[in-house]
């Protein structure tokens, strides 16, 4: 993963799943790996745990000390991004315990939809992200700084 950016505007359509397929031309809004219920195409931003706007788009606070959290416990590494990002690789520990996690009942449908999410988003950028996050979803973006989106 290169940089906090991507990170986090792929959190950002895997917290809210129905919004993904607008952002994204290559993610089917009937892919079954979204798992996308009809509340959740009704009501798109009515989500567990909302972002907020940010300066760059989609935003949570608590990246830096779950990412740090994730290092501390073997399980994340840091490594050089490009142009001087840093990006995060999984160990092999980090590895197992996601593959492990995928294939319980509990986090099987957020496995499915981070692979499909994954796969329609290849080769873009964090920055290529937010742009399409702001030009395809402008009303929802077009919000005061550090506002929750809802």
């Amino acid at each position: 993963m290169d940089g906090l950016t991507k990170l986090a505007k792929l959190d950002f359509l895997l917290r809210y799943p129905a919004l993904a397929p607008i952002v994204l031309d290559d993610l089917d809004p009937e892919d079954q790996m979204m798992h996308l219920s009809e509340l959740d195409r009704a009501e798109p931003t009515k989500v567990e745990a909302p972002m907020i706007r940010y300066k760059y788009g989609p935003w949570d606070d608590r990246y830096y000390p779950v990412v740090g959290a994730l290092v501390g416990r073997g399980l994340l590494k840091y490594a050089a991004g490009r142009r001087g990002s840093v990006a995060l690789v999984p160990t092999a520990a980090g590895r197992a315990l996601a593959d492990t996690l995928a294939r319980t009942e509990s986090w099987s449908e957020v496995s499915d939809r981070c692979e499909a999410i994954a796969a329609a988003t290849s080769g873009l950028t964090g920055s290529g992200l937010k742009d399409l996050i702001y030009l395809r979803l402008a009303d929802l973006m077009d919000r005061p700084h550090r506002q929750v989106i809802r």
